[in-house]
């Protein structure tokens, strides 16, 4: 069994060379092997039926001795031939041994038991490769691409100048197209149950997306135009016309396919090194075995020494355990470029994050409702909500965003009028509404001392706009860019894990990010750093002795994040740019991903321990067994054989439940709440509701 054969399927020959196992012909292989132990077990039966040694039972163990045998033997000389010298060669050698000796029924068991421990191996590769391949069919072969075009002329009209012009009318056709047809600009119809075939952004319509293939969300998420969707995830509601942006394999599922195609192709040093020194152990069974012919001249036991000394649970220890842990992450749309990064994280004693999109959510957030006089917090977000209804600018996004969650009522707005960067100007209500800088509210007539009610310091990452009707002022919102709800947590569980230094980095203010880094309980934290200063502060804390992780958006961060030990991109899904400059990508913004990979890692590294020291005392407490011991029997080296195989594969796929507790998380609305006369934005949420009642 060749140490890579799980993980390097993709480039095997029709028979691997060092592993003999057959991968294409595994069907047959199953097949062929159920009908040469039926003439084994019957050889048995004839055996308890008729008298010991009868030409029946004889003749039945012989032709299932050679059906069994037979590709074992084949298959031992075409590594031959190749100059390869492998456990195949040992199985061979334990089979022909057996049928020379005259004992049939004893040949074929042991090769029974042999190919079942091919087989089952086998199996196990073709599992983890069959979660690869559901990749390619995620993303449907077929595609509804809309052709709009002019048709001939449905009326004749006369422009002042007396010239006749005629007016053409857009007709709209659905053609079935192949998805690899699909080009960048196309329009593509996606309806209720479609797997979307390429990336792109919505032009009309809505609906709710599974994109745990891509991102590791299990909950659907809502989309509308404007919003990016990928190949590969499915629409639930909603009939919607597609842009596409990307397509073939430049998608995001394509690219997520070949970081994990490449990571499959990756080794550990420790998968390295005994691929290195297994042309040496053939040999090495052969003279043990030559010295226990020497000493018993008993041929079972030689048999039998050959047949434990197969290194299937030792050459299983690490590729099984890799293939489950790679497994977990995908499923959690953690996405590692090289396995040995694996391994690497269970090192990692320091973590640098930068701020604005990584431990921050990068958007705005209204995070106190200050009324002033007897205005009510509800009073105060419908009025500025309201006159703020028709602007985009990110402010009148936040405070809809909380009208919703709080079920605040928004009238229509009269008269609406857009100062750009200074305030909006609306009738609400039948009352002058403005919203917006103080300056702006100075610049058009309220004369009053209303900043004086302000106990915030903008210099501090706060964004204020003030709310006046007819002229007088009625409160003010704080707004600031929140922390990710889920950051405090995913930071104490890293410490926890043992990370003995967390440090954030910013292009912000200081003062901003010394706010940020208490809120979250970040202990370091360093404000108004260039790309360049970043990476010398990574390179400093290297110097130090720290293995170090950065995490950043994989954007303007992507300097910073080749510069640490392990890079891991935040929110990758769908940027080329972040998948490309980290090792490490997670396709989602979910921070609990972070203390899980240490996790992982740390469990993964342990379960090969555990696999690797089990094939070692394994082999060597079968060479003292059955050289010198109770048992000769090869019947029972091949069951040990088999069983050491089981046992490692099922102590290895105890990996792949990890983080299923992350699998259902709901963030909740994070509490940025301060203390004084403004009200929390879990309050506005929670409270305004039944005030507008």
């Amino acid at each position: 069994m060749q140490v890579t054969s799980l993980l390097n399927q993709h480039e095997h020959d029709a028979s691997c060379a060092t592993c003999g196992h057959d991968h294409e012909h595994a069907p047959v292989r199953l097949r062929q092997t159920l009908v040469g132990v039926v003439f084994v077990i019957n050889a048995f039966v004839a055996d308890w039926l008729f008298e010991s040694g009868h030409i029946v039972a004889s003749a039945s163990a012989l032709i299932g001795a050679v059906i069994l045998g037979y590709p074992i033997v084949v298959t031992g000389i075409k590594d031959l031939r190749h100059g390869v010298l492998s456990m195949n060669e040992l199985v061979a050698i334990a089979v022909l041994a057996a049928f020379a000796s005259g004992d049939y029924k004893t040949a074929g068991v042991v090769a029974f038991f042999m190919l079942m421990g091919e087989i089952v191996e086998t199996r196990t590769a073709e599992g983890a490769r069959a979660s690869i391949e559901s990749l390619i069919k995620l993303t449907p072969t077929k595609a509804r691409r809309i052709r709009r075009t002019g048709v001939a002329p449905v009326s004749d009209s006369k422009s002042k100048d007396g010239v006749r012009r005629d007016a053409c009318a857009t007709t709209e056709a659905e053609e079935e197209i192949s998805a690899s047809e699909l080009i960048v600009g196309d329009v593509i119809r996606i309806r209720p149950g479609d797997n979307v075939a390429a990336d792109g952004v919505i032009v009309s319509g809505s609906g709710s997306f599974n994109q745990a293939t891509i991102t590791g969300e299990s909950l659907p998420v809502d989309k509308k135009p404007g919003d990016d969707v990928f190949a590969g995830t499915q629409n639930l509601t909603g009939v919607l016309e597609i842009k596409v942006s990307r397509a073939g394999t430049d998608t995001t599922l394509g690219r997520v396919r070949e970081l994990i195609l490449a990571a499959e192709k990756t080794k550990l040093p420790l998968m390295k090194i005994v691929d290195q020194y297994m042309g040496f152990y053939t040999p090495l069974v052969l003279v043990i075995g030559a010295l226990v012919w020497a000493f018993t001249r008993d041929l079972n036991r030689v048999i039998s020494v050959i047949v434990v000394s197969c290194p299937c649970a030792f050459i299983l220890a690490t590729p099984t355990a890799m293939v489950a842990a790679l497994s977990a992450a995908a499923r959690l749309g953690i996405l590692i470029k090289n396995v040995a990064d694996i391994e690497l994280a269970a090192k990692i004693n320091a973590f640098v994050f930068d701020k604005t999109g990584t431990l921050t959510t990068g958007e705005l957030a209204v995070s106190r409702l200050a009324p002033l006089g007897d205005t009510k917090p509800a009073e105060l977000l419908r009025i500025a909500a309201s006159a703020e209804k028709y602007s985009n600018h990110p402010t009148a996004k936040a405070l809809a965003q909380l009208a919703g969650e709080a079920g605040v009522p928004l009238p229509e707005p009269q008269n609406f009028t857009e100062a750009a960067g200074r305030g909006v100007k609306a009738d609400v209500g039948g009352a002058k509404i403005l919203v917006g800088r103080a300056q702006w509210l100075k610049d058009n007539g309220v004369t009053e001392p209303f900043e004086k009610s302000v106990d915030l310091n903008e210099t501090e990452g706060w964004s204020l706009i003030f709310v006046a009707r007819d002229g007088k002022c009625i409160g003010w919102v704080g707004l600031q860019d929140a922390t990710r709800p889920e950051a405090k947590e995913s930071l104490a569980e890293l410490k926890e894990a043992g990370v003995r230094r967390i440090a954030m980095i910013s292009g912000d203010r200081q003062a901003v990010a010394t706010r940020v880094a208490a809120e979250i309980g970040c202990e370091e934290a360093r404000g108004e750093c260039l790309p360049q200063n970043k990476v010398e502060f990574v390179r400093a804390i290297k110097s130090k002795g720290y293995r170090v992780a950065v995490v950043g958006d994989g954007v303007n961060d992507a300097p910073a994040l080749a510069a640490g030990d392990l890079g891991i991109a935040m929110g990758a899904a769908g940027s080329e740019v972040a998948i490309h400059s980290a090792t490490i990508a997670l396709m989602n913004n979910d921070l609990r991903r972070l203390p899980f990979l240490v996790k992982l890692s740390r469990s993964t590294r342990a379960v090969i321990n555990q696999n690797f020291l089990f094939g070692i005392f394994f082999i060597i407490g079968g060479w003292a067994l059955f050289s010198f011991g109770p048992l000769s029997n090869p019947i029972w080296a091949a069951i040990l054989h088999l069983a050491g195989s089981f046992i490692v594969i099922f102590n290895s796929a105890r990996l792949v439940r990890k983080g299923e507790e992350l699998e259902h998380y709901q963030p909740e609305p994070a509490d940025t709440g301060e203390s004084g006369d403004g009200n929390s934005r879990h309050e506005a949420a929670g409270q305004l509701a039944p005030k507008m009642a």
